[in-house]
């Protein structure tokens, strides 16, 4: 059965590694692997648990990107499940540095405004793996927490993106619905041919056959196959041969009907006798 593609219904080019905050997550994730496995001792389970923050970080937005071709609940979802990632794995860099006495670059500081502008104008995670290898402890980790607040501010950019889209748009069943009627706008079928779900013969029962439009028969006025039980033509694969119709079924004959007996005759009533005059 061939049918045209829409690539408007159901898109299936999404590409989460073109999105910003993909590819700064990436960076994120590299420069924590490193760090986590070169300052950490072997043995603490920070070390997974930072790793597979910087994991969930990632993966949350490959998978939300997918999802949302079919569910924009689950793609918002995954999406800030991404964010909330990111803040555990901002803790433990801020945790690393306060508990150790190193210092935590703020805003007005040069070396925090040099990284910031580094980190807005690189999102190749190959720069940083070379970078980071002769850098310290304190530098790497102020490195990650910029990082970190750079793609946080690129996913709540895209959260509110996916909000907007929603209600402008709504969600998978608005689309689906949209793109039914787009169909049998342009295969030129009126609500008679495609309306109702199927009637058997029928313009309302529920199935059964020549009822008066059912859900799932042939023959139906108001039946989703309509015409006789057989798929439109442009929903037809002309390699097939065309499906025989079904036989009607005899009529059952009516019985005979019983002869009524004869009525019984009704006697005669005795005549009254007069009385005789005294």
């Amino acid at each position: 059965m061939s049918l045209a593609h829409d690539d408007t219904f159901l898109p299936q080019d999404h590409d989460y590694r073109s999105l910003k905050a993909f590819q700064k997550a990436e960076c994120i994730y590299d420069v924590t692997f490193f760090f986590a496995h070169t300052f950490l001792q072997k043995g603490d389970r920070t070390i997974d648990q930072m790793v597979q923050a910087a994991r969930s970080g990632k993966q949350n937005l490959a998978e939300g990107n997918i999802d949302g071709i079919a569910s924009r609940e689950m793609e918002i979802k995954l999406t800030t499940v991404n964010r909330a990632s990111l803040h555990e794995l901002l803790l433990d860099y801020e945790d690393y540095l306060r508990v150790r006495g190193l210092q935590h670059w703020g805003p007005t500081d040069p070396r925090y405004q040099q990284t910031a502008a580094f980190c807005r104008a690189h999102l190749d995670s190959a720069i940083y793996r070379e970078k980071i290898q002769e850098r310290s402890d304190e530098t790497i980790a102020n490195i990650a927490i910029t990082l970190i607040h750079q793609c946080d501010a690129l996913i709540i950019g895209l959260i509110e993106w996916y909000k907007r889209d929603f209600k402008e748009n709504g969600g998978i069943k608005e689309e689906m619905y949209r793109a039914r009627k787009d169909w049998q706008r342009r295969n030129g079928f009126s609500g008679g041919e495609l309306g109702g779900r199927g009637g058997s013969r029928g313009h309302g029962g529920r199935s059964g056959s020549c009822g008066q439009g059912g859900h799932s028969g042939s023959c139906g006025q108001g039946g989703h196959s309509g015409q006789g039980g057989q798929i439109p033509a442009p929903w037809r694969d002309p390699s097939l041969p065309t499906p025989p119709t079904m036989p009607t079924k005899p009529t059952k004959p009516t019985p005979p009907t019983t002869p009524t007996p004869p009525t019984k005759p009704t006697p005669p009533t005795t005549p009254h006798t007069p009385h005789k005059p005294h």
